[in-house]
């Protein structure tokens, strides 16, 4: 079988770079491997769930590169579902449970003070019918619960057991079933919590192997024993450590905190995201790759630590930066035409000012300087504006070349007798209206001697 793996967000807010890990690690396991990857929206609560939320959330993957082979949605699949919870019930493996929320947690304060795990004691198993439909006539409506199989013969006397399992990214992994609930699979109102359709999804689907954050290990062994009980075989699972801040806070989507949305809109390159959410907290060097397949090169799940991945926003940045300053003009070329960055003169222009932007939407400042000059008139002392005009008559002949700024230069040095920053600083000034930028004598040739006179203060 061809290897099979999603991504199941809920659609309840904006991803954000915690959320494109799982999503890369997935993508790069299947592309690996030359199997399928499947965008799952996991939207059964549909109070909170938003079609917009799904649509950005499908924009956001694209722009990092990450394009599914299928997408799915579970509001589309709960006649699914709802086979799965008659075949649980007729094999007495989901059972009504009465408790309220209140009663729920009193129990558990009990169990903690006799120094007891705090599990679900399976009380509900003790009610008979007349109790139940006690229970039902004073307004009360049952929530189901999965029997795990954590017993030999008597539900209300488990026992140590153990699930095992090889984790892709962990090792060996072993969770006792008797430290666990049974997990409430079906609320009071009939909708599904997460464990009962991801599971019958993943079954349907044909998925091969589940990676998600560390966050689920516990919640894997619950799992496994409910794919036995619905006649499969559980998937492989691996389970990789999360990002957090540098504080060791985890991300929200509701806050929007580092959301892909906004890292887009910042400028910062897409790669560069891929690149720090899938190599930080491993062993792996933290430097931009240029495309998914030389990530994919670098990509090793079992390279993960264990412990939380913290994470620099700058590092963000400080990536994204050198992938603009590396960028080909080939790579660049159509996005500058958007800028209405085109002609001849485009590839040069790049060339030239690649290595001095942050975001390759700066470069729009620089063509606008190169074509209309600067923004305003430069704020010159009197000397240094005489000195300017001094040098404007020194401009060399047209065509202008790689030597041209050199060769005017020391012809402003030798009729001026300045050099160093008193010399070029005021040039700068004069041609750019900025104090720093990209080399000028790369810059020089993009212009002509008419707008450079124009420019003289």
């Amino acid at each position: 079988m061809s290897v099979t793996v999603r991504f199941a967000p809920s659609p309840t807010g904006q991803i954000h770079i915690g959320n494109a890990r799982p999503a890369l690690f997935n993508y790069l396991f299947a592309l690996k491997a030359g199997g399928r990857f499947i965008l799952r929206f996991d939207d059964t609560d549909t109070a909170r769930s938003r079609r917009e939320f799904a649509e950005q959330i499908e924009t956001d993957l694209r722009w990092l590169g990450i394009e599914p082979d299928l997408v799915v949605r579970q509001s589309d699949r709960f006649p699914s579902y709802e086979s799965a919870v008659g075949k649980l019930k007729e094999a007495g493996l989901l059972y009504p449970c009465y408790e309220t929320a209140e009663e729920l947690d009193r129990r558990r304060k009990v169990r903690l003070s006799r120094r007891l795990p705090p599990v679900y004691g399976r009380e509900a198993l003790k009610l008979d019918e007349e109790e139940r439909a006690r229970l039902e006539a004073e307004g009360r409506r049952p929530h189901w619960r999965f029997l795990l199989p954590n017993f030999d013969a008597d539900p209300l006397s488990s026992q140590r057991t153990e699930i095992h399992w090889e984790d892709v990214v962990r090792g060996p992994q072993t969770v006792d079933l008797a430290s666990m609930s049974d997990p409430v699979l079906v609320r009071e109102d009939g909708t599904f919590l997460y464990t009962l359709p991801s599971v019958v999804d993943d079954i349907e689907l044909g998925v091969t192997h589940i990676i998600r954050g560390d966050d689920h290990v516990t919640n894997t062994g619950a799992q496994i024993a409910l794919f036995k009980a619905l006649g499969a075989e559980a998937p492989a699972f691996g389970h990789h450590n999360q990002l957090t801040t540098t504080t060791g806070e985890g991300l929200s989507k509701r806050s929007g905190a580092l959301s892909i949305a906004g890292l887009r809109e910042a400028g910062i390159e897409p790669m560069a995201v891929a690149s720090l959410a899938v190599l930080i907290g491993t062993s792996e060097a933290v430097t931009a790759c240029r495309d998914m397949a030389a990530l994919a090169a670098r990509f090793d799940p079992a390279s993960s630590s264990r412990s939380p991945a913290k994470f620099d926003p700058v590092e963000l940045q400080a990536l994204s930066r050198s992938l603009i300053h590396a960028m080909p003009f080939e790579e660049a070329a159509p996005r500058l035409d958007k800028l209405g960055i085109s002609g001849p003169k485009a590839e040069a222009f790049w060339n030239a000012v690649r290595g001095n932007i942050e975001v390759l939407e700066e470069a729009a400042d620089w063509w606008r300087v190169v074509t209309e000059g600067p923004p305003e008139t430069a704020a010159l002392s009197d000397e240094d504006r005489a000195f300017v005009r001094t040098a404007f008559e020194l401009l060399p002949p047209e065509p202008w070349g790689s030597e041209s700024w050199h060769e005017w230069t020391d012809r402003v040095k030798a009729q001026t007798g300045r050099k160093g920053r008193a010399l070029f600083k005021p040039l700068r000034l004069a041609l750019t209206g900025r104090e720093s930028g990209p080399e000028l004598a790369d810059l020089l040739p993009l212009l002509d001697r008419e707008k450079i006179l124009a420019r003289q203060p």
